[in-house]
C-alpha cells in the first residue's frame, strides 16, 4: 500500500473512534463557531471606539464607555465558552485513548504466543504507552486548534467581504502561498516521525530487556557491551528526533513571515483607502485586526499538521497492533473438559511442527502415555522439549498429525478447559508483583486461606513462608527478587497443587 494510502486508511480508523464521540464533537465545534463569532464581533466594536475619538476635540465618551462595557462582556463570555470547549476536547481525547488502549491490550490478550515471541516486550509496551501518548497529544491539538482556526478563517472572510471586498482580494490572493509552504514540509515529516516513533521502541525493548536481565547483564560482564548498544540506538534516536523536529520547527516561521507580507498588504491598500476616503481609520483598525486573525490559524493549523503527523505516525503503528490476526478461536462445538473427564490418556500421532517452514524441528513424533504413567522427554538443546509443552498446552498449533487429550483431538477441546486440566511448572519461576498469598491463589482466586495454606504444605513451602516477615501477606516484586530462586520454585509448585489438575 503507498504512504498516502495508509495514511487515509489511518486517519478513517481515528475518525471511527472520534464518531462514537458524535455528539460531544458536534457541541465543540457549536462552542468553537460561537467563540469566534463573538470574537470577530469585538474588532468591529474597537473599531466603532477607534472613530469616536479620531476628532481629538470632539471625543464621545458615553459611547465609548458603553462599546467599552459591552466588550468586557463579551469577552468574559467567550472566555466561558472557549474553557467548556477545550474541556469537551480534554474528554473526548482522553476517552479515545482510554477506548484505544483498552481494545491493545484485549488484542494482546487474543494474540497467538509466536507474535509475543517474534515481537520484544519493550516494543509491544512502546506502542501501547508511548505511541498512543503522542498520539493523544497530536489528537488534542487538532481538536483544540483545527476546529477554531478552520472557522475564524472562514468568519473573517465573511466580515472583512462586508467591509471592503478589494482589500479581502488582496489577502485571499497572498494566503495559498502560507497553504503551499506548510503542506510541503509536512508531507516530509511524517516518515521521519514514524521512523521517530520506531527507533524509541527499539530503545525501549533494549532498556526492559537490560533492566530486566540485570543480573545476567553482571553476571557476564555484559554492562560495557549493553552501554555501547544503548548508546547507538539514543545517537539514532538523538539524530531522527531532529531531524523530525528540525524540518517541523521549520512550519511555523515560513508560514509567519508569509503572514507578515499578506498584514503589510493590507496596511498599505488599506491605508490608500483611507486617504482616499473610502473607509474610516477605524475600519482599518478592524481590517488589521482581522487580517491578523486571519493568518493567526495559518500559523496555528501549520502546526497541527506537524502534530497531527506525528499522531498519525504514533496511530499506524497501534493499528498494526489492532489489526493482528487474532489466535485460532475456539471451535462453536468445542468440547469442554470436566474433571471427571480427564483421565490422563495422552496420545500424540505422527506429530510435525516447526516455528519457520523452513527449518524443521520436529517430524512425525508419536508419544502414548497411559494413566498413571510418568514420562521424562530427554535431549539435548533445541531438540524441542518445550516446544512439546508448547504443543500439549496449545500455545501453538501442529502443522501436522495431532495430540489426544482423554481421547479428543486438543483442537476439539476449549482452550480454558484443556489447560486447567494440566498442571505447568516450568524452569522460569513466573511471580506476579503482590502477597505470597496472591501469587499461590493466580489460578483459583476463591481459594480460602486453609486452602492455600495447605497447598503450600504440600509442596513444602510453608516453613520458608512463615519465616518471612508478614508469612503469606509479605508483598514480593514481579520476579520475586527478595526471594531465593528455589523459594520462588515452591510458591509456583504450590499454585499448581491449589489446582490440583
Amino acid at each position: 500500500m503507498s504512504k498516502s494510502g495508509s495514511q487515509m486508511k489511518t486517519l478513517k480508523k481515528v475518525l471511527q473512534y472520534i464518531g462514537t464521540y458524535r455528539f460531544w464533537m458536534l457541541a465543540s465545534i457549536v462552542l468553537a463557531a460561537v467563540t469566534v463569532a463573538l470574537t470577530l464581533y469585538i474588532p468591529i466594536l474597537v473599531g466603532r471606539a477607534i472613530d469616536f475619538i479620531v476628532d481629538w476635540k470632539n471625543v464621545d465618551f458615553e459611547n465609548i464607555l458603553k462599546l467599552l462595557i459591552e466588550i468586557g462582556i463579551l469577552a468574559a463570555v467567550t472566555a466561558v465558552l472557549q474553557w467548556l470547549m477545550n474541556t469537551i476536547n480534554n474528554k473526548v481525547t482522553y476517552q479515545v485513548v482510554r477506548d484505544v488502549r483498552n481494545q491493545a491490550f484485549t488484542r494482546i490478550q487474543k494474540l497467538p504466543l509466536k507474535y509475543l515471541d517474534a515481537h520484544s516486550y519493550g516494543e509491544i509496551v512502546s506502542r501501547v504507552i508511548a505511541d498512543v501518548d503522542q498520539f493523544a497529544d497530536g489528537l488534542l491539538m487538532g481538536f483544540t486548534q483545527l476546529f477554531t482556526g478552520v472557522v475564524t478563517i472562514i468568519g473573517t472572510l465573511i466580515f472583512m467581504l462586508t467591509i471592503h471586498p478589494g482589500i479581502t482580494l488582496v489577502v485571499v490572493g497572498l494566503t495559498p502561498i502560507s497553504l503551499f509552504v506548510a503542506r510541503f514540509i509536512a508531507k516530509r515529516t511524517y516518515d521521519m516521525f514514524r521512523l521517530q516513533s520506531e527507533t524509541r521502541a527499539e530503545q525501549t525493548a533494549l532498556i526492559d530487556e537490560m533492566v530486566g536481565n540485570q543480573k545476567i547483564v553482571q553476571a557476564f560482564s555484559h554492562e560495557d557491551e549493553a552501554l555501547e548498544q544503548f548508546d547507538e540506538i539514543n545517537d539514532r534516536l538523538q539524530s531522527c528526533s531532529l531531524r523530525a523536529t528540525f524540518f517541523s520547527s521549520l512550519t511555523n516561521p515560513c508560514t509567519r513571515f508569509v503572514n507578515s507580507l499578506v498584514y503589510a498588504g493590507v496596511a498599505l491598500t488599506g491605508a490608500l483607502s483611507v486617504i482616499s476616503g473610502g473607509m474610516s481609520v477605524g475600519g482599518l483598525s478592524c481590517f488589521l485586526s482581522y487580517a491578523n486573525q486571519y493568518t493567526k490559524p495559518f500559523n496555528e493549523i501549520s502546526g497541527v499538521v506537524t502534530e497531527l503527523q506525528n499522531a498519525m505516525a504514533c496511530a499506524s503503528r497501534i493499528f498494526e497492533l489492532l489489526d493482528e490476526e487474532e489466535r485460532t478461536p475456539d471451535k462453536a462445538d468445542a468440547r469442554v473438559l470436566t474433571e471427571e473427564q480427564v483421565d490422563g490418556t495422552v496420545e500424540i500421532s505422527d506429530v510435525s511442527f516447526s516455528y519457520v517452514p523452513d527449518r524443521k524441528l520436529i517430524e512425525h513424533f508419536n508419544l502414548s502415555v497411559k494413566p498413571g504413567e510418568r514420562v521424562a522427554i530427554v535431549g539435548p538443546t533445541g531438540c524441542g522439549k518445550t516446544t512439546m509443552i508448547n504443543l500439549l498446552m496449545r500455545f501453538y498449533d501442529v502443522d501436522a498429525g495431532k495430540i489426544c487429550v482423554s481421547g479428543t483431538d486438543i483442537r476439539d477441546i476449549s482452550r480454558i478447559s484443556l489447560r486447567r486440566s494440566y498442571g505447568m511448572v516450568l524452569q522460569d519461576t513466573w511471580l506476579k508483583s503482590g502477597t505470597i498469598y496472591e501469587n499461590i491463589a493466580y489460578g483459583r482466586p476463591d481459594a480460602t486461606k486453609e486452602q492455600v495454606i495447605e497447598a503450600a504444605k504440600a509442596a513444602h513451602a510453608h516453613s520458608f513462608i512463615k519465616r518471612l516477615p508478614d508469612g503469606y501477606d509479605t508483598v514480593i516484586s514481579e520476579d520475586g527478587g527478595n526471594i531465593s530462586q528455589g523459594q520462588k520454585q515452591l510458591l509456583c509448585i504450590a499454585r499448581v497443587m491449589l489446582c490440583l489438575p
